[in-house]
């Protein structure tokens, strides 16, 4: 049996699964909120994710780890079941 040619391989193979990105639309969708009241959410809570920006120019597009979205708003539904 032929062996597989190493050059071939993908260059991805032994690394691990990066996460999932969403953008600020899709997280405001998740949310059910505009795209200027996750902006109000992030500004006034601490605790909302932080985005990674793509670029240094301030107009320049951020996305969200789905995971981190989804632990943060796992995390606020078990402090309303606590209250």
């Amino acid at each position: 049996m032929p062996q597989p040619n190493q050059a071939a391989t993908p260059y991805n193979t032994k690394t691990q699964a990066l996460p999932e990105l969403m953008t600020m639309a899709e997280v405001a969708g998740i949310m059910r909120r505009t795209r200027s009241g996750v902006d109000k959410l992030r500004a006034r809570d601490p605790n909302f994710p932080k985005p990674l920006k793509d670029g240094d120019n301030s107009r320049s597009r951020i996305y969200f780890v789905r995971s981190e979205i989804e632990a943060y708003l796992s995390a606020r539904l078990e402090a309303r079941e606590v209250v």
